[in-house]
């Protein structure tokens, strides 16, 4: 037997199995699906977030794309100096060369400590960065004006454009890292650094 439920007298009557069915039926207990996407959104985020704080800790603030290139940039002018050696006729810019070597070697050297603490050692270098910086393109101008009887004078300009950049390279990151050994390498090679670019920029092979 159906049972009725007495409603107002001016309303209908309606069986209880009838408001069962069209009643609001309570949510399954557990957790939305959307509300678990964003959730895992989230933590993938913060994963990011800590990956991103801690490249930049490591090198104090500094892009490590611009620490790379200083890195590679200071190796292979130490290899084209070394070249350029027996190729350099003016006995004054052999003078300056055999600085720039002794600077270099020194640079080579105590570049290794701060950069290393930064995560950029020299099997580590990215690839696309150590292809722009490998000086094949300043080779070859060298070559050329070897074979053109211009050396000494393309050298000595094309050495202090290299010096120029890399000195601008380093003020860049000098501003931008919070090391203090980075600052101390960075203040002490550009300091030598600019004696250096400043003899080649002089040079006149006309005189010399």
């Amino acid at each position: 037997m159906v049972k009725y439920i007495q409603m107002n007298p001016n309303q209908e009557e309606y069986s209880i199995d009838y408001l069962n069915q069209i009643a609001v039926q309570p949510k399954k207990p557990g957790l939305d699906k959307k509300f678990l996407i964003l959730i895992g959104g989230g933590l993938l985020l913060a994963i990011a977030l800590v990956i991103i704080l801690i490249s930049i800790s490591g090198s104090g603030g500094a892009s490590p794309s611009k620490l790379q290139a200083i890195f590679i940039r200071f190796s292979t002018l130490d290899t084209v100096a070394r070249d350029a050696k027996k190729n350099i006729k003016s006995s004054t810019l052999r003078v300056t060369n055999a600085n720039l070597m002794i600077f270099l070697t020194d640079a080579n050297r105590d570049i290794v400590a701060p950069f290393t603490t930064a995560g950029i050692t020299k099997d580590k270098i990215d690839p696309t960065i150590k292809a722009k910086y490998s000086g094949e393109k300043l080779k070859q101008t060298l070559e050329d004006a070897r074979l053109n009887a211009t050396f000494d004078r393309t050298y000595a300009r094309e050495m202090s454009y290299e010096l120029t950049t890399l000195q601008a390279l380093m003020k860049e990151v000098y501003t931008a890292t919070g090391s203090k050994s980075m600052k101390d390498f960075l203040v002490t090679t550009e300091d030598n650094l600019s004696t250096i670019r400043d003899q080649l920029a002089q040079f006149n092979d006309s005189t010399s």
